[in-house]
């Protein structure tokens, strides 16, 4: 089996994966383009000092994705970091290491040192958007109704959408990152 190394080392950059995307690009470009950095030296300063690479399993159909990409890509770019890309449907061997509740959520971000040893994970959503996202669940009916499939539809769209142009939800990814990272790297 592959170390996460080998696996950084194989992958293509952030720029490559989100300039080759096809489902969610104009709204991951939507989030990248409009997303504000907060000015925050210290957590640059802290990554820029110990150049963690950033190892990230992804889906360019994935809404999460589509809008933590680019505010992850920020700050490494900020902090001149590597950040690398592999595909999770094609690399389920890694994926089924890092599972989220034992299902193959993405994105993740895998914190590795510069030699390679695995620091820590993120991903694959700020805690105050997974709370978003169940109570929005929530509300629809049961699956044995005829309308699930399209109310579910609907409101992953609509979720989409909201991840693309709210701002406070790109503020829980930093924020949630940050505090992730920080602990990791401490």
């Amino acid at each position: 089996m592959k170390t996460e190394k080998q696996y950084f080392d194989e992958a293509i950059s952030i720029q490559d994966y989100m300039d080759s995307m096809t489902t969610h690009k104009d709204n991951s470009f939507k989030v990248y383009n409009n997303y504000q950095l907060p000015e925050d030296e210290e957590f640059i300063s802290l990554l820029a000092s110990k150049k963690p690479h950033i190892l990230t399993i992804t889906e360019d159909w994935c809404g999460d994705a589509m809008m933590n990409n680019p505010i992850i890509r920020k700050i490494a770019e900020a902090a001149n970091l590597e950040m690398r890309c592999v595909y999770r449907d094609q690399n389920l061997e890694l994926m089924d290491q890092y599972l989220t509740n034992g299902g193959r959520s993405i994105p993740v971000y895998i914190i590795l040192s510069e030699a390679g040893e695995v620091l820590g994970k993120w991903g694959p959503r700020a805690p105050q958007l997974q709370e978003y996202v169940l109570a929005k669940k929530a509300t629809l009916p049961t699956q044995d109704d005829p309308t699930f499939e399209e109310k579910q539809k609907e409101l992953f769209a609509s979720i989409t959408e909201e991840n693309a142009s709210n701002e406070e939800f790109w503020s829980w990814v930093y924020d949630d990152f940050r505090k992730v990272v920080t602990n990791t790297l401490k």
